[in-house]
């Protein structure tokens, strides 16, 4: 899959495509139809695909009103993306001329101009241009005087409520797993690059694998049953997700403590699987209080595991 950074970076060739036109945070089960159905047109009209996406996203760039938090950083939106078989990706910055640019300017230089759509796939509350001005309608009228194909992907709902970003933030922030995951189409994970942090975890006995989070704000935060990959096979771990205020912490981590493991993993790439909220995160009055409560948390995830074992058919745990 081609990513393309910015609309400087279109050449001749991108022009013909279909495409599609949105924040996809989460990539989830509606996302995924939509892609599929744009995937279905790529291979009709044989002309290679290509979702539009924006950095940040638009919500996130006004700060007079508080952005939801991101289910997915552009890493692993790209990886969602990339695994669905879209041919092309293209990133543009949100900024202030961005967001001035007049809907019937963005079809006409951008749709027309720049990317010759073929064929143009939206959800079905799709926005667009200065103020939000432009909307289906007028891409409809643009694709019949412009001679592009326009349609709409129809409301998905699960026990008669929409499939979105939202409801999915919802449940997640309530703990709800199980309907995160089918909302999602896939259990909910989080990827990153192991970094250096203060050693404060092996200093207490639990060391930690730290990574950055690297968006505004977390959708969900405490202590989790997690599996990890990319150390080989599956393996299990205990997760605290959030600013550590025992510390004194500011900015949004993830620190995985990897059960029955031990070895220097700093820079490797993590994929780590939530499955069960233990608790909240919370401050204790000292650091051997917050060491003994750690102690509990990560008997109570082996509790966890050994009780659920369908998660684990793939891994040895080493938890007896």
């Amino acid at each position: 899959m081609e990513i393309i950074r910015g609309l400087h970076n279109i050449r001749p060739r991108h022009a013909g495509c279909v495409a599609t036109i949105g924040t996809f945070d989460g990539v989830h089960y509606g996302h995924q139809m939509l892609l599929a159905h744009l995937g279905a047109k790529s291979r009709e009209l044989g002309a290679p695909s290509l979702l539009v996406t924006f950095e940040p996203q638009p919500r996130e760039y006004f700060q007079h009103t508080p952005a939801p938090a991101r289910l997915t950083r552009f890493r692993e939106k790209i990886h969602l993306v990339r695994e669905s078989g879209i041919d092309r990706v293209l990133c543009i910055p949100f900024n202030e001329r961005t967001r001035l640019i007049p809907a019937e300017e963005v079809i006409e230089r951008f749709l027309v101009e720049l990317l010759g759509v073929r064929y143009l796939v939206v959800g079905d509350d799709f926005q667009f241009g200065r103020d939000r001005e432009g909307d289906y309608a007028m891409l409809k009228r643009a694709g019949d005087r412009f001679g592009f194909g326009v349609s709409h992907m129809g409301t998905l709902t699960f026990d008669h409520e929409r499939v979105s970003s939202t409801r999915i933030r919802e449940a997640l922030a309530e703990g709800d797993f199980r309907l995160a995951e089918k909302l999602l189409g896939r259990p909910y994970f989080i990827m990153g690059r192991v970094v250096y942090g203060c050693r404060l975890g092996r200093e207490l006995g639990v060391p930690t694998a730290n990574i950055r989070l690297q968006r505004y704000k977390a959708a969900l935060e405490g202590v989790f049953a997690v599996t990890v990959d990319g150390l080989g096979p599956k393996r299990l771990g205990a997760a605290n997700l959030g600013v550590r205020p025992t510390v004194g912490g500011k900015e949004p981590l993830l620190e995985v403590h990897v059960l029955d493991f031990d070895e220097d993993i700093y820079g490797r790439l993590l994929t780590v699987t939530l499955h069960h909220k233990i608790r909240d995160e919370r401050r204790f009055p000292s650091l051997d209080e917050l060491r003994i409560e750690m102690e509990r948390d990560i008997r109570g995830i082996r509790e966890y595991f050994h009780r659920n074992r369908s998660p684990l058919q793939s891994v040895d745990s080493g938890a007896g």
